[in-house]
This record gives C-alpha cells, sequence and structure tokens, in this order.
C-alpha cells in the first residue's frame, strides 16, 4: 500500500484532485441541478444576467453547467491541479488562476459565485472582507448579485462528526472517511482514502483542511462592508444555506 500525506496548505492536488468529482458524485452531489437552481437566483435578481464568474470553481463541474445558461460564464480556482481538470472540462471557457483575496481581472461581470462553502477556507474576518470586496469590485456598476454558499456556522457545526463513504467509478473503488473537530474557531476536518484498482497496490491517500466558522452575522457585515444588500436563505445545495448580495 503507497501512502500520500498532503500538507494542510497544499489544498486539493495531485491524485485528490482526481478524485475530487468521483468522490462527490459518488455521494450525490448533483451539480446542473445546483447549477440551475443558482442560475435562477441569478437571473431573478438580475434580469437580463449574461456574464457570470464562479469563484474557487474547482473541477469546473458547476462551471460547465452554468455556461449552458450563461452568454459568458469564467471561472477563478488557486489550485493549479483542479484548474488545469476545470480546463480541461470547459475548454471554451476562461479559468483564470486566482486567489478569492486580492484577484483583480479585467473585467465585470453580472454574477459572482462562491460555491461549496469555498468562503470557509478564509482564516479570518480580515480575510473574509477582502474576498467579499473583490467579488463586489468584479460586478457590472450598473448592478450585480453576489451569491455566496457559506460553512457551518458556530450554532450549527457537529464537532466530532465521521463521515463515510464507498464510491464504484471508472474501475476504481474508492472509500473516504472524515473526522472533524472543532479547533479554536475552526472546523480540523481529517480525511483518508483508500483507493483499490484491480491488478494494483491499494493507495492511501489523505489531507486536512482548517475551515473557519464564521457567525453569520460576520458574513452579512463582509457584505456589507463591500457595499451589498445581503439576504441569507435557508436550506442551499447543501443545507449550509446562501448569502445574496446586491448593490445597496
Amino acid at each position: 500500500m503507497t501512502t500520500t500525506d498532503l500538507r494542510p496548505d497544499q489544498g486539493y492536488t495531485g491524485g485528490i484532485a482526481r478524485l475530487y468529482d468521483l468522490v462527490h458524485q459518488g455521494k450525490g452531489k448533483d451539480y446542473a441541478r445546483e447549477a440551475a437552481d443558482v442560475a435562477a437566483l441569478v437571473t431573478a435578481k438580475v434580469p437580463g444576467a449574461r456574464t457570470l464568474l464562479d469563484v474557487a470553481c474547482g473541477t469546473g463541474l458547476h462551471l460547465e453547467h452554468l455556461g449552458a445558461v450563461f452568454d459568458t460564464a469564467e471561472g477563478l480556482e488557486l489550485s493549479p491541479d483542479m484548474r488545469e481538470i476545470a480546463q480541461r472540462r470547459n475548454p471554451a471557457a476562461t479559468v483564470h488562476a486566482g486567489d478569492m483575496r486580492d484577484f483583480a481581472l479585467d473585467r465585470t461581470y453580472s454574477a459572482v459565485t462562491c460555491m461549496f462553502s469555498s468562503i470557509g477556507h478564509m482564516r479570518d474576518e480580515d480575510e473574509l472582507d477582502a474576498a467579499l470586496g473583490r467579488f463586489a469590485a468584479h460586478l457590472d456598476p450598473a448592478g450585480g448579485v453576489v451569491v455566496v454558499e457559506p460553512w457551518w456556522f458556530p450554532q450549527t457545526f457537529t464537532p466530532g462528526f465521521v463521515g463515510a463513504s464507498i464510491v464504484e467509478a471508472e474501475g476504481k473503488t474508492i472509500s473516504r472517511v472524515s473526522h472533524s473537530r472543532l479547533e479554536g474557531d475552526a472546523t480540523h476536518i481529517d480525511v483518508h482514502y483508500l483507493i483499490a484498482e484491480p491488478g494494483r497496490d491499494i493507495t492511501h491517500l489523505s489531507e486536512s483542511h482548517l475551515i473557519t466558522l464564521f457567525e453569520r452575522a460576520a458574513y452579512e457585515r463582509a457584505f456589507e462592508r463591500a457595499g451589498l444588500e445581503v439576504e441569507f436563505q435557508e436550506g442551499g445545495p447543501s443545507g449550509r444555506g446562501l448569502f445574496v448580495g446586491v448593490r445597496a
């Protein structure tokens, strides 16, 4: 059995980036439905919206479906490995390299989205403010909408949560086990994967993430400081809700 450990600051790289879609789709994540719901939300807030930027777009599965709705749908991704997969999946789209805290693109959009709780990787309220400021700065001057899927709030996080799944896809059997614990004001998640394929040794991959448990009010302050009127919608794709902001 071969083992690879990823440092917390590496994010989704290498083998884990390649497993990402298999694991989450195997667990039932419906990117097409989520993208359709987000597109409907965007067009309800900005009728005639034609352009969208998906920040922290990962492997580009949301982007693939959003590209069928908007004239222009682009992505922004920090991880080179994830970005490569996203670009290969969306050859006609631009997938920018960038960090949500300080990116500066030479254009604006009808909508900026940040899904799957990627915003939780901001370490404190200063970084949260920086990200929301960048989102707002990339909205069309005439108006636009920002949609953010948060991580859990401190009151809704379950310390000690263990998740487990087994997925069979592309000739692989993938077992994923995660353990989440409270560490200061953040969730520390350790994830381990066992990947088995006929005729090959079992591979072990692991990763760790620290995801900040911001209060709902902290998100709302960040939107407001970015000049956006914000509302919180319960539910959302993962049960953690959605923040929706429009220019004040």
